[in-house]
């Protein structure tokens, strides 16, 4: 199918007047580790083994969940009681770590046994997955010490990498329900109590952003601003013509480059020994029918193509198929393998940067979850790029991430996953599903009520593309539905054309009510035909923003702490409303 481009229910309650059931537990959280706070003041300083336990329980006790943090603390020594909420916070996350490697362990071992191709697929999933998660404990752990060899991070650094790591054992968790095989892995680690302890992580460190300094504003003072990006790789974005950038590696289908296919540059960037600096890749036009897959540690890449329309990077995986939808499974080779599935390209090295290219997935609204771009990048930028698909198209898996002037096509929750991102003047197009299906936009995986996470959309154009047209009026679609309990989602000075539904959002499954008191779902101040608030879902976790104030907390500045990153790149955003 051709591509298209373009150029450029009740009476509304008023977000300050309405009080969700979200909102109440998370002032109960803060209110009770408040009193953690306090322990602060009035530290417990003996440290004989009987006290220890007395004490630990009375930190432990404040968590979401108490039970774990006792048993971990109980069973294993050498730790002294806290005397302040930071150091607390560093046991749970040494924990939390812990039982992380734990749990990969005990996967690998699954798997060495393993003979089922599905369980395979789900097991290469999950390692991968429980390998990250180790890795974002440990950046935490690292970041927080006092005495960080590399650059300190803060606290809203720090809940971003927990929630990726809460995520990652969420993802693990559902890959076998994409297989409709039984759910072989929670038994596997439930008896480590993984995700228990990143959440009792997430509300300690949520206690302690309440109180700290994390101001992340960046400055023009060169010395301030993040190293990988030098004043010279920051005029690359705004090079019109891609001819013109200085690449490290030419990508050309017709041997032109220096390789042929995109994943081999990817690998050529993967082999730098020093990667403080962005490495460029420049992909010629041309229609690239390959998976590629920007694997941890290859940080600080550059894809730039010839613009959206002439760069394209296809595949045509799909669930239907036999892969799930997060990663791509190769029988037997379960230790080693960090790819993905269900999509074509993965993006997990942090820093990364796309701009002028189409990520496609071209299996069709029959087959099921088919994801044309996943991303897992922290710090990441897409810039006038295009995401094709039908159902799951763009997976924004995970970590901050920022879109500006992209193009999203798809069907069924096209936009999903638990990043916290920003989609900035881009333009949504819903597509014609299979007969009877309905088309909704987001499904956000927000699983925690401390996770800051959720799905921003401002100053965009939600419009229906060409193939819908001809059958809009037959076909009902929507802002967005929950996928999780903490669903979060945000549409803010968007355009929203008269095919949308007037009640705006949808339950998960029809006439179900979950997580309709939990989520978090919002509108400011939108433009067009069904903009109109009146007939919106009566849900208490949906609310229509009248302050600027409460509708600026998802915007690029404060959401994604954009001004401390985006600024060296020269990417053009807007921080505010």
């Amino acid at each position: 199918m051709r591509s298209e481009f373009y150029s450029f229910t009740s009476k509304p309650t008023s977000f300050s007047e309405t009080r969700n059931v979200n909102t109440m537990m998370h002032k109960i959280s803060i209110l009770s580790l408040h009193l953690l706070l306090l322990l602060c003041f009035h530290p417990l300083t003996t440290t004989a083994d009987g006290n220890f336990t007395t004490g630990i329980d009375t930190w432990c006790d404040q968590t979401p969940y108490p039970d774990p943090c006792n048993h971990y603390f109980r069973r294993h020594n050498g730790y002294r009681l806290p005397t302040h909420l930071s150091e607390f916070r560093a046991m749970l996350v040494e924990a939390a770590m812990d039982r992380a490697i734990s749990a990969q362990d005990k996967l690998k071992m699954s798997g060495l046994n393993c003979t089922d191709c599905r369980k395979q697929a789900i097991l290469t999933d999950c390692i991968d997955l429980y390998g990250d998660t180790v890795l974002q404990l440990n950046r935490t752990l690292q970041g927080l010490s006092p005495k960080a060899a590399g650059e300190p991070c803060t606290d809203v650094d720090a809940q971003t990498w927990l929630s990726t790591a809460l995520t990652n054992t969420e993802t693990c968790r559902r890959g076998s329900s994409d297989l409709n095989v039984s759910d072989f892995t929670t038994p596997i680690v439930s008896n480590t109590k993984i995700s228990h302890l990143i959440s009792n992580c997430l509300a300690v460190n949520g206690a302690l952003l309440t109180t700290g300094n994390n101001d992340t504003t960046i400055t023009d003072d060169p010395k301030v601003f993040p190293a990988w990006v030098s004043r010279k790789e920051r005029r690359l974005l705004k090079f019109q013509s891609a001819r013109t950038v200085p690449a490290n590696v030419v990508v050309a289908k017709d041997g032109s480059g220096h390789v042929k296919t995109v994943q081999a540059a990817i690998e050529l960037a993967g082999r730098r020994k020093v990667t403080s600096g962005l490495f460029v890749i420049y992909v010629k036009r041309g229609i690239y029918q390959e998976n590629i897959n920007v694997r941890l540690n290859n940080d600080n890449l550059m894809l730039v193509g010839d613009g959206m329309r002439y760069t394209i990077i296809t595949g045509g995986r799909s669930v239907k198929e036999g892969y799930t939808t997060y990663s791509s499974a190769t029988a037997g080779n379960l230790l080693i393998l960090i790819v993905l599935i269900a999509c074509d390209p993965g993006i997990e090295g942090l820093h990364f940067i796309a701009k002028g290219i189409t990520f496609r997935n071209t299996a069709g609204p029959a087959k099921g979850q088919a994801v044309a771009l996943r991303s897992s990048s922290d710090l990441s930028i897409f810039y006038r790029c295009a995401m094709e698909g039908y159902q799951d198209t763009l997976m924004v898996h995970s970590q901050r991430q920022f879109y500006r002037e992209c193009y999203i096509f798809g069907t069924i929750d096209f936009i999903f996953g638990n990043a916290a991102v920003v989609f900035q003047n881009c333009i949504i197009l819903p597509r014609r599903p299979l007969h009877g299906q309905s088309n909704v936009i987001t499904a956000q995986g927000r699983a925690d009520p401390f996770q800051n996470t959720g799905i921003s959309i401002q100053n965009s154009i939600i419009q229906p593309a060409v193939d819908l047209k001809p059958v809009v009026r037959s076909v009902k679609t929507y802002l967005g539905r929950p996928w999780m309990k903490y669903s979060r989602t945000v549409i803010l000075k968007t355009y929203l054309d008269s095919f949308v539904s007037p009640v705006g959002w949808s339950p998960w499954i029809k006439g179900s009510t979950y997580a309709l008191d939990t989520l978090f779902y919002a509108e400011y101040k939108n433009i067009g035909p069904a903009s109109s608030t009146r007939w919106r879902v009566r849900w208490k976790g949906f609310h229509v923003l009248n302050k600027a104030s409460d509708a600026s907390a998802f915007t690029v500045g404060r959401f994604i702490t954009g001004t401390a990153w985006l600024p060296r790149t020269g990417i053009p955003f807007s921080s505010g409303l």
